[in-house]
């Protein structure tokens, strides 16, 4: 029967505390004989044990005391051996607890709890630097587990909501064979293309969250005026203005994400808007080591705690749902994605005068 690589590294074999307890014990050993080798040299130097021209041993007085010496010698090493294998046993177990504590709670978060944590007590060591470094990433998978878990939830309703209304459309048609076609055949062409464009935005946000995309040079200030000339028929139907200005912006990464993500700023920003007279500023700069793509908008005052949350995903805003570019709640969502798949920060604020600012930081392209 053959045993794979994988197998063979599993074989079991001593633990790491029977390992240092003969360590220890070993080490104790080797002090004790070599400590019992200086003192026979030293009597041997002392005259206790002397050799004559011809290299025969001559026993002086002391050899009774030389005769002595060696079964002595052998009960101490003996005693050295038991001692160092039961207090190397104690110390190693003292000095392995916290990696127990340490594998209780990797063993409690493979089985599904990771609202454990180890909370080591005592001196900052080794120890307690894994033990808070495991805390910490129980943390963060966590929170990662749980948003993935809401994201699942929402994505499900987000799904679910057009299907319904789709097979209720049918419904009525098939109840009613008089019923006018046409506005069936409308109405299922709007669900359907709200369900399209909601797979294409879970797909996008998959796409950017597993940063399988090759990098390019891309200009920051080409992709935002490319995106406001795309939605400027947008704009003129809503009675906004675009102001877009800024400097060369050159980064590193996707263009195709990148033109996502100011696509979805400019869009978000010339829906959220005022009713009448609203403005959209879009401009890009450059600072050191970063460039900064910022997109800001007029509207309602809004809270920090309502903008904290506008990045989740299916997140919207009081009016979203009641407009006719409701979107599918993924904008933003899918903009914080996009930025840290691109190794930068999203950071929205809200106006003093109303509105919201988006500012986007990159990473430069070296040798900007």
């Amino acid at each position: 029967m053959r045993v794979s690589v994988v197998e063979e590294a599993r074989r079991p074999g001593l633990s790491v505390r029977l390992r240092l307890t003969l360590s220890y014990a070993g080490f104790l050993m080797l002090a004790g004989a070599l400590l019992l080798v200086a003192v026979g040299v030293f009597l041997l130097r002392q005259g206790w044990l002397q050799t004559n021209e011809s290299g025969a041993v001559r026993v002086t007085p002391g050899t009774l005391f030389v005769r002595g010496f060696a079964p002595t010698a052998a009960g101490v090493l003996v005693f050295l051996l038991v001692f160092g294998l039961l207090g190397g046993w104690v110390l190693a177990g003292r000095m392995l607890a916290p990696l127990d504590h340490i594998t209780r709670a990797t063993r409690t978060a493979a089985a599904g709890s990771l609202s454990h944590r180890i909370r080591l007590p005592g001196r900052k060591d080794e120890f307690r630097e894994l033990a808070d470094a495991f805390d910490a990433m129980l943390a963060r998978l966590e929170a990662h587990v749980a948003e993935q878990q809401r994201f699942a939830a929402n994505a499900s309703h987000e799904l679910r909501t057009p299907l319904a209304v789709s097979k209720t459309l049918i419904d009525v048609a098939r109840a009613d064979p008089h019923h006018d076609s046409g506005e069936l055949v409308d109405r299922l062409h709007v669900v359907n293309t709200r369900a399209i464009d909601l797979t294409e935005a879970l797909l996008l946000l998959s796409r950017a969250n597993q940063r399988s995309f090759t990098r390019e040079p891309v200009d920051l200030s080409l992709v935002a005026e490319e995106a406001t000339e795309t939605l400027h028929p947008l704009a003129e139907k809503r009675g906004v203005t675009l102001e877009t200005r800024g400097d060369i912006a050159r980064t590193t990464g996707s263009p195709a994400l990148l033109s996502q993500l100011a696509a979805n700023l400019v869009h978000n920003a010339i829906v959220h808007n005022l009713s009448e007279g609203g403005t959209v500023r879009v401009h890009t700069g450059v600072r050191p080591g970063t460039v900064v793509l910022t997109v800001e908008n007029t509207g309602e005052r809004l809270s920090p705690q309502l903008v904290a949350t506008l990045t989740e995903p299916f997140q919207r805003g009081t009016e979203r749902v009641h407009t006719d570019q409701a979107g599918v709640g993924l904008g933003l969502a899918i903009a914080r994605t996009v930025t840290e798949a691109h190794d930068g920060t999203l950071t929205l604020a809200p106006r003093p005068t109303g509105g919201l600012r988006v500012t986007v930081r990159l990473p430069a392209a070296s040798g900007d």
